[in-house]
């Protein structure tokens, strides 16, 4: 038995799972708190919960019309909603809103609750069985030319060279996810090395265990594709949190929690290649997780997996030595943290031009950009980030981590920067 509730107070919530598990030997309750979490996505039915709970007293009198919505949605769990009792003008409001049941909590009656949820349940597991025995259910699981079972097609959030993104739902799981699905991985010459750079990206990931990298939840190959499936991030990602601005504590936060998954990876001898505010997703939370490890490179692969003459990454972003083709190491990404930085710090880019090979250029030629004058003692710092040479740059993300650490103190008026 899984439940979402839809509630701001935990209180209830502890009354509810008192009665009832005294019923139920296996139960588990999923809270969505809207004042933190916002609106579930339009594409959400909720097909892994059992039933959905909605308390009558969220701020704004907002149940209703989060009843109403989540209602009016084509095979949508079914909707408990709890009002002061279940009799009243509210109750009859919220059954004629599309409730399956109404629950009154001034005084819960034991009986009525396990009741109403197990009737919930029930229905739930008829409706996923007709689902599942649908004639098209197939196509709603398919994402591309991919069939992935177990995951309800929602919508294409974006393509690449390499793959196609969708939003979907994870029966199992109750939760949205992201599936990211290659291109076909055969051609006639053999096996395509971007087919090979996308199942590298899954062992990359799957050999790293920290909480500011991207969660993978599985993996399969199915008609030639291969899939992962990874967390779904709802606030977008740091390229969005920058346009609505970010105060200067917020993005020392930000750039200690992107050094912490830098050092993870470095440790395990890998190399992001690609870091970007697109690359950096945020969770309900606040959280950070890096993402996109398409371009990463294991120092243990034999195979190079770009191609010859060519340069991948971002130029706005990228080192000197990666903008032209030289080797490169941990320094690399470390530089393109402090381009972020910076740009969390003044809005703007260190370095732009009308033309990608501009860049490039400015990147390996023109001086260090200053900072304003209220974060000049910071200055001493990004030099060393964004210096030309590696050689003179940070050694590694530890010590990147240390000298954040003392402009996090000096902005919060502690000791300054050496």
């Amino acid at each position: 038995m899984r439940l979402l509730t839809i509630d701001e107070n935990p209180r209830l919530r502890a009354l509810l799972r008192h009665h009832l598990s005294c019923d139920i030997a296996q139960l588990e309750i999923v809270v969505h708190n809207p004042s933190q979490r916002g609106r579930l996505n339009r594409g959400f039915l909720a097909q892994g919960y059992s039933a959905v709970v909605i308390d009558h007293a969220l701020p704004d009198a907002a149940a209703m019309s989060w009843l109403q919505d989540l209602a009016q949605r084509p095979g949508f769990a079914p909707i408990i909603y709890l009002a002061p009792d279940s009799s009243g003008l509210l109750a009859q409001n919220a059954l004629q809103a599309g409730a399956d049941a109404v629950v009154g909590v001034d005084k819960i009656n034991h009986t009525d609750l396990v009741f109403k949820i197990n009737s919930a349940h029930e229905k739930q597991n008829a409706a996923q069985a007709n689902w599942r025995g649908a004639s098209n259910v197939r196509d709603k699981q398919m994402f591309g030319s991919a069939y992935v079972k177990g995951y309800r097609h929602i919508g294409k959030i974006a393509s690449g060279s390499v793959s196609d993104i969708y939003l979907a739902e994870s029966i199992q799981a109750g939760t949205l996810v992201v599936l990211k699905v290659s291109r076909e991985g055969r051609r006639e010459d053999g096996v395509d090395q971007s087919f090979v750079r996308f199942i590298q990206e899954y062992e990359i990931i799957r050999s790293i265990r920290h909480p500011n990298i991207v969660h993978v939840l599985d993996i399969g190959v199915t008609d030639e594709c291969a899939y992962l499936v990874m967390e779904y991030f709802p606030r977008g990602d740091l390229r969005r949190r920058l346009q609505e601005g970010v105060t200067r504590l917020q993005a020392v936060d930000y750039a200690l929690a992107i050094a912490g998954a830098l050092k993870a990876i470095h440790s395990v001898g890998i190399l992001h290649r690609d870091l970007k505010p697109g690359n950096v997703l945020i969770r309900d939370d606040g959280s950070i997780a890096l993402i996109d490890f398409g371009l990463a490179k294991h120092r243990s692969l034999t195979l190079e997996i770009t191609d010859k003459g060519l340069i991948f990454g971002t130029p706005h972003y990228m080192s000197p030595e990666q903008g032209h083709g030289k080797p490169i190491d941990v320094r690399t990404d470390l530089y393109a943290l402090g381009i972020m930085l910076f740009e969390m710090f003044t809005g703007r880019k260190p370095f732009d031009a009308d033309n990608p090979m501009a860049v490039i250029f400015k990147h390996a030629k023109e001086p260090v950009p200053q900072l304003p004058e209220p974060l000049a003692a910071m200055q001493p710092a990004f030099d060393r980030l964004l210096a030309k040479n590696p050689a003179n740059r940070y050694p590694d993300a530890e010590s990147v981590i240390q000298i954040l650490r003392k402009v996090r103190a000096m902005i919060s008026g502690g000791e300054t920067v050496a």
